[in-house]
């Protein structure tokens, strides 16, 4: 039986790089909540910008939802792993500037059904009954449509695969397209991904060398009541600013009272109004896997376990992802389980489709449990149906003290590390403008 609290098991691994990290000044201008990709984007920019800088992480490393261990010699991610949306995702840019090893992500993919390789006319109707969903969904949604349920947009007709589009677009959504606002769809799907070779946590950490962040250091309270801020830590020590940047997930921010005096109604009602999240790995070293080529999703198609998603040979070694959806997991949890849970799940899952002597080679290391992780709550937030303007409302800056950043604010990146680095850098940019006037 899992015990709640029982650390987290992406959080008992090191992470694959503890950067350099510099001290925090005596009497930093702005402090930063949190250590995550917007964190860092934001303390990249206010350093840059000649501004005194403290960062404050609850965590023993930096990275937040963004980390990479070693498993077997190789560079493991354990939350992020796909650098969304390259033409728009910041973290894209910068890493071919810094002559970072990104690659493209391949657009080959497998299909299996009932435990064989699909014939080339069914993984050709799997492919056009996406087609006809995202063209349906796409051509209904926009900011300026009405915000209904995203699973309202699907089409009829699309015959047996229907189900399995309305699976991975739940998966990659967080939630059941039943729970997502159509307004976001345009952004679920944008092109051009990328992979990094050595992990994404990696190059996040490379990122926040010599910044001035201390780690394990959570924040319990924001008092902005004062001509700036009093930012109180946990040891009861409190750092004085004139500005607050606050980068923790919506999730994780919810759970605690930490704004003092609390946020205006409409703030305070944004952050509420999110849904959590769930998007897991488990995490499979499986050298005989039926599944050749490096970094290739896999739809496993047929009888009662339907696995939501796989990402196989990940950068060409034999590690596998077997993702765990929002439904998935709540039935996990319901039966208090735990990670042995979902292995034996996994297990089950597989064994249907491929027969229990394909998996004698099969080891489950690690299973993400980013739901009950204390400082994220979930995976990233989701905009509930009736919801769709809360990331813009979030934009706002309260009284000139306190800005917020993150992927839960991003429009077109939501829930994506790329995402939350574009909010660090937008807040921090509207900071030193504000500072420096």
């Amino acid at each position: 039986m899992r015990i709640a609290a029982t650390r987290p098991e992406h959080e008992r691994l090191p992470p694959s790089i503890a950067p350099r990290l510099a001290p925090l000044p005596a009497d930093p201008e702005v402090v930063v909540v949190g250590a995550g990709a917007a964190g860092i984007a934001a303390a990249r920019h206010l350093v840059a910008s000649g501004l005194r800088v403290a960062v404050l992480e609850a965590r023993p490393r930096v990275g937040g939802r963004v980390v990479t261990a070693h498993l077997r010699g190789h560079a493991i991610d354990l939350g992020a792993h796909w650098l969304h949306a390259g033409p728009i995702n910041p973290l894209v840019q910068l890493g071919a500037e810094r002559g970072e090893p990104l690659r493209i992500a391949a657009q080959e993919s497998h299909v299996f059904v009932a435990g064989r390789p699909g014939r080339p006319a069914e993984q050709a109707a799997l492919g056009r009954a996406f087609a006809i969903a995202d063209r349906a969904m796409s051509n209904q949604a926009g900011w300026d449509a009405p915000d209904r349920p995203a699973a309202s947009a699907l089409p009829p007709g699309l015959g047996p695969w229907g189900r399995r589009v309305a699976l991975v677009h739940g998966l990659v959504s967080g939630r059941p397209l039943e729970e997502v606002s159509l307004q976001d769809f345009p952004s679920m799907e944008y092109g051009d991904n990328r992979f990094i070779a050595g992990g994404y946590g990696g190059y996040l950490a490379r990122l926040a060398q010599g910044l001035p962040i201390a780690l394990a250091t959570p924040v319990t309270r924001i008092d902005w009541s004062g001509p700036g801020v009093a930012v109180e830590i946990a040891s009861g020590v409190i750092l004085r600013a004139r500005a607050v940047i606050v980068t923790i997930p919506t999730m994780a921010m919810r759970a605690q009272a930490l704004f003092q005096p609390v946020l205006p109604a409409a703030m305070a009602q944004a952050i509420d109004g999110f849904s959590t999240g769930i998007y897991e790995h488990v995490v499979l070293h499986w050298p005989s896997s039926p599944f050749r080529g490096a970094d290739r999703i896999a739809s496993v198609i047929g009888g009662r376990h339907r696995p939501p998603g796989l990402l196989t040979r990940v950068d060409g070694t034999p590690f596998h992802y077997y993702e765990l959806d929002a439904p998935t997991a709540a039935a996990l949890d319901a039966r208090a389980v735990g990670p042995d849970g979902a292995r034996r799940l996994v297990r089950t899952a597989l064994a249907a489709h491929f027969g229990h002597r394909a998996l004698h080679d099969l080891t489950i290391p690690i299973v993400s449990e980013w739901r009950h992780d204390p400082w994220s709550k979930g995976s990233w937030a989701v905009v509930p149906p009736g919801h769709a303007g809360a990331r813009q409302t979030l934009q706002a800056d309260v009284d000139g003290k306190i800005w917020f950043a993150g992927e839960a604010l991003s429009r077109l990146q939501w829930g994506t590390a790329g995402g939350a680095y574009a909010e660090g850098l937008r807040a921090a940019e509207a900071v030193a403008d504000t500072l420096t006037a």
